[in-house]
């Protein structure tokens, strides 16, 4: 073939190849919009308490299965959350060995895994599938506040409020519909907690375009935290990190209690299970609103030591009502407690971006507060089981929970001060 033959030719290859390339560039653009960023973090925080949530419902039939005691009974929502801890240790190292993206996919996959695997003939099904839900939803956890901080900088109070509230709408949704979707597949605890694997697959496959997106981009920019380690080490002597950790870990501690313990505290009181569990969705549903509202107000403020008093007061009263009425007050001291309990997590994990000066920063800080604070966490739900079976009342693990109010009112001033936890030192 001459010359000018092949230069009429290419033209025309030329043009042929350029629409696909033009398809290639726009499928790519789509799958980068903020739009889909912002829905794969919506699902993947729907699922961040719902493996928890749509248990506590249910306890009493998963007790009588398998023939629990209550403090064996109160192991099956603490060992996810001891594991919550364990998981925030390597959440950190995973990101920055294969990023963020690609880990929160793996989580995802791992927890709707988790999921499945709780619900097998076995009591140790039932406590290894926590293992792997407990360690999931601690990658989510942790990984989440770096991320935010790294794409949404300008906006990382009002997206935290986003998520956080997403997370507690999964909570809600999931302890709302456990009740009834066991009557609907025939009285089957099992059949309804496995449905909720179901959640864990649409947000995994919502959040296969980040992983995507992540292979385009360098190492550095899909790591959570720089591969040296000196600085990070920094973290651990800070007095302003450890405050803040401590916070976070008490009010895990009291939100905790009441995912294991709060429709069982209602039935031992008289009141139908149903009822109980319509309750509990309701005291979900209202940490909504504070987990919504409490980081917005956080982020336009200095010093968040007035979020702390409202927040650590609410729930105190909460738990008292607990003690003094039950039954009576139900609806009323769920819903101080829902404000409460919401706005508490809210503003503990603001403050872990506020208080962070960049995103690597934030990750170290996240890390750090969701290992220490979620180890602590998992004493709450076994202490109050062990001490309720010892005393055969609850007055005593409510009033203990009270003392982890007031703790975590001093600490949380000191964690609210308008300081930045050092990267160096």
């Amino acid at each position: 073939m001459s010359r000018p033959d092949l230069d009429q030719l290419l033209p025309d290859a030329e043009a042929d190849v350029r629409p696909s390339r033009e398809g290639a560039a726009a499928r790519r653009a789509l799958i980068a919009h903020p739009a889909v960023l912002f829905i794969g973090i919506v699902l993947a925080s729907l699922n961040m308490r719902a493996a928890l949530a749509s248990v506590s419902p249910l306890i009493g039939e998963i007790s009588s299965t398998f023939g629990l005691s209550s403090t064996a009974s109160s192991l099956v929502t603490s060992v996810p959350v001891l594991f919550l801890g364990v998981g925030a240790m390597i959440a950190p190292w995973l990101a920055r060995r294969f990023g963020t993206e690609v880990v929160l996919l793996c989580a995802l996959i791992l927890l709707g895994v988790g999921i499945l695997v709780r619900v097998l003939p076995s009591v140790f099904a039932l406590y290894g599938g926590g293992v792997l839900a407990g360690t999931a939803i601690a990658l989510l956890n942790v990984l989440m506040p770096g991320l935010i901080k790294r794409d949404f900088p300008d906006r990382a109070a009002s997206m935290t409020s986003v998520y956080t509230g997403a997370m507690i709408g999964g909570a809600t949704l999931c302890a709302a519909a456990s009740v009834p979707l066991e009557k609907a597949f025939g009285n089957s605890w099992q059949a309804s907690l496995a449905f909720w694997s179901l959640l864990a697959v649409v947000a995994a496959v919502a959040w296969l375009p980040q992983v995507l997106i992540a292979r385009g981009r360098t190492g550095h920019e899909v790591r959570v935290t720089p591969a040296h380690t000196g600085p990070a080490r920094s973290i651990w002597r800070s007095a302003l990190a450890w405050q803040v950790t401590l916070f976070m870990g008490l009010q895990s501690l009291w939100s905790y209690v009441l995912i294991a313990w709060m429709p069982t505290i209602f039935t031992d009181h008289g009141m139908s299970r149903s009822t109980a569990g319509v309750i509990f969705a309701f005291n979900n549903l209202i940490q909504v609103a504070g987990a919504f509202g409490v980081p917005l107000l956080a982020g336009r403020m200095r010093s968040q030591r007035p979020l702390i008093v409202l927040v650590t007061s609410m729930v105190a009263v909460g738990y008292a009502g607990l003690m003094i009425a039950p039954v009576s007050g139900a609806w009323l001291w769920s819903a101080v407690l829902g404000v409460g309990q919401g706005g508490a997590v809210g503003l503990a994990l603001t403050l872990i971006v506020l208080r962070s000066g960049d995103a690597q920063t934030a990750a170290r800080l996240s890390g750090m507060a969701q290992t220490i604070g979620y180890l602590l966490a998992a004493v709450g739900p076994l202490t109050a089981g062990a001490v309720y079976q010892a005393t055969g009342s609850w007055t005593l693990p409510i009033a203990l929970v009270l003392g982890v109010c007031a703790a975590a009112l001093v600490v949380g001033l000191f964690a609210a001060r308008d300081r930045k936890v050092q990267a160096v030192g």
